[in-house]
C-alpha cells in the first residue's frame, strides 16, 4: 500500500487564518493538529492542537496547572476569546523546520519513518513542490499498521 492509497481528504488552514478557525477544524474533524499550507496549497508546516492551547491558556496555568484549578468553568470558557484577532502565523515559530511531508509512492514505513523522524502525528501527502493530496494521520496509519 502507498501513501496516496492512504491519504484522505484533509482540512488545510493557512498562516492569515484566525485562531479560532484553527481551534474549530481540529475540534471539528477531531484532529491532533492541522496542517498549514501556502496560496498553492503546497505544506508549510504542522500546527499541533497543542499549539493553539497554548496560545489561550494564561502563561500562570501553563507554568503551573494546579492554578487552573482556582478557575470556574464558565470563566475558563472566556480565555478562548482572548484569541480573537490573532492569526495561525502568531501561533509559529519563527524558524520552521522542514513539513512532515511524504510523497504519493511513499511505503506504509516510509509514512512511519517520517512521522516517528519529525514526532508529528500526522502528514502530508504530496509530489514535490505539488499541492497537498490529503493527510494522513497517525491514527489511521496505525490501522492499516494493525490490519496488515
Amino acid at each position: 500500500m502507498r501513501a496516496r492509497d492512504l491519504a484522505v481528504p484533509f482540512p488545510t488552514i493557512t498562516v492569515a487564518a484566525p485562531v479560532l478557525e484553527a481551534a474549530r477544524l481540529l475540534a471539528g474533524y477531531n484532529l491532533p493538529g492541522l496542517i498549514v499550507v501556502d496560496d498553492r496549497g503546497r505544506p508549510v508546516t504542522v500546527l499541533p492542537g497543542t499549539q493553539v492551547l497554548r496560545l489561550v491558556i494564561p502563561g500562570y496555568c501553563r507554568e503551573d496547572p494546579t492554578l487552573a484549578r482556582m478557575i470556574d468553568e464558565p470563566s475558563a470558557d472566556v480565555f478562548l476569546r482572548g484569541a480573537e484577532g490573532r492569526t495561525v502565523a502568531d501561533l509559529l515559530p519563527t524558524e520552521r523546520p522542514e513539513p512532515p511531508v511524504v510523497e504519493p509512492q511513499a511505503t506504509v514505513l516510509e509514512v512511519a519513518a517520517v512521522m516517528a523522524q519529525k514526532r508529528s502525528p500526522l502528514v502530508a501527502v504530496a509530489a514535490p513542490r505539488e499541492p497537498m493530496i490529503g493527510g494522513i494521520t497517525l491514527d489511521a496509519l496505525l490501522d492499516r499498521m494493525l490490519d496488515a
